[in-house]
């Protein structure tokens, strides 16, 4: 009897089915529906002011965003191991794109910054491509080098080539932030790769002890400087001194959390927005979260991008093969950095970056690059396989 129903027994595993996280895709959607919203709410006054037309910010975000969309879709239809043919290519167009930047036909100058890029009439910024480049040339190395990135050659070389495009980044963009997600996105995925722990500890505790002393000594000799780069910490350390200058925007922002209590005024009800905040609907956009929605909107928000990142780990941790775990990693770091340092900086918990919030900030270039990193992931849940008896 026994024999006979085991043989009847049908096998634990059976067949194998083609997995597509459409988990990520309905955060990726839920994040730019409550990022135009809000983008909306934030700018339309600004917008009206200035351009007559209070869709202005939103209408051309709106469009850039469902192409983007499109995009990470197409994207993800695709092997991503195309990526791993053209990482020399994507490395160096990066490189002599944000080159550019300083050549006058080229560099365009917006709000004071010259960080962009005119190119048969459509206006970007390289440094959003620095960020691909970074996840897309590390991961490959890593891969290529295999044990030997563990060695302190290996690591030496992968922190040569990401510490270069950061520095690229940081000396022809002027763009400090971008360059400090770069080397964290590439700090990161030598930390993935390497078998230890500890030396990567004692060398963050390190880079913050060097910090903190950096600081300390700046800020005995700060009031006679010039750079801006020193003036901007001074302001971080004593807004209310200088609110009348760069601590004016920072100040405001704060006024916009603090009023906005639990559940906020009431979405469209901010008073910060109306010019109060400057550029409102670029950095400071969290601020206005806040204040017309309050902390408990806000939770909300930070709650989405928390799953969001669960999500990449999910798929970081079962990508089948290590390429496309790397990949998938250089994603979620950029994204967690990206949104930690926005809401430090929104906070004043660290000096005036100009790091934008993903999917909220107004930035075409922003959104188009973010929704392509996003392909990439969705690529690469595409060729996972799980077993039947996992579903």
């Amino acid at each position: 009897m026994f024999g006979i129903r085991a043989k009847k027994t049908i096998p634990r595993f059976q067949s194998k089915q083609t997995y597509y996280d459409y988990s990520l895709v309905a955060v990726i959607i839920l994040l730019i529906v409550f990022g135009l919203i809000m983008l909306y709410s934030t700018s339309s006054y600004v917008a009206q002011l200035q351009y007559g037309d209070d869709m202005f910010y939103f209408g051309k975000q709106a469009a850039i965003s469902a192409a983007s969309v499109v995009l990470a879709l197409f994207l993800s239809r695709l092997d991503y191991h195309l990526l791993g043919k053209m990482p020399t290519l994507i490395y160096a167009v990066a490189m002599v794109l944000m080159i550019m930047v300083k050549i006058p036909p080229f560099g365009v100058e917006v709000n004071g910054a010259k960080r962009w890029l005119r190119l048969a009439g459509v206006q970007f910024q390289p440094s959003e491509i620095a960020k691909i480049a970074a996840i897309v040339t590390i991961s490959f190395m890593v891969v290529q080098m295999g044990k030997k990135a563990a060695g302190k050659r290996g690591m030496a070389i992968l922190g040569g080539t990401g510490g270069a495009l950061g520095m690229v980044t940081f000396v022809f963009t002027d763009n400090l932030s971008t360059a400090i997600i770069i080397w964290g996105i590439t700090g990161a995925l030598i930390f993935i790769a390497h078998p230890k722990t500890a030396p990567f500890v004692l060398a963050f505790l390190g880079l913050v002890a060097v910090v903190v002393t950096g600081v300390v000594i700046l800020a005995s000799n700060m009031d006679t400087s010039s750079n801006f780069r020193i003036r901007r910490l001074l302001t971080w350390l004593r807004p209310e001194e200088y609110s009348a200058s760069g601590g004016y925007q920072v100040m405001q922002g704060l006024y916009a959390i603090g009023s906005g209590g639990f559940f906020g005024k009431g979405l469209g009800n901010s008073i910060q927005k109306l010019r109060w905040i400057p550029e409102a609907q670029n950095d400071m956009i969290f601020s206005v979260i806040c204040e017309e929605l309050g902390i408990f909107g806000a939770s909300v928000i930070l709650l989405l991008f928390a799953y969001l990142l669960y999500r990449l780990i999910f798929i970081s941790q079962n990508a089948p093969d290590l390429f496309g775990s790397l990949l998938v990693s250089g994603v979620f770091v950029h994204i967690a950095l990206q949104v930690v340092l926005n809401i430090c900086v929104v906070t004043n918990l660290i000096p005036t970056t100009g790091i934008t919030l993903p999917f909220f900030s107004y930035g075409g270039t922003s959104i188009l690059f973010l929704m392509s990193e996003m392909g990439i992931a969705l690529s690469v849940a595409r060729n996972i396989q799980f077993q039947d008896n996992l579903f």
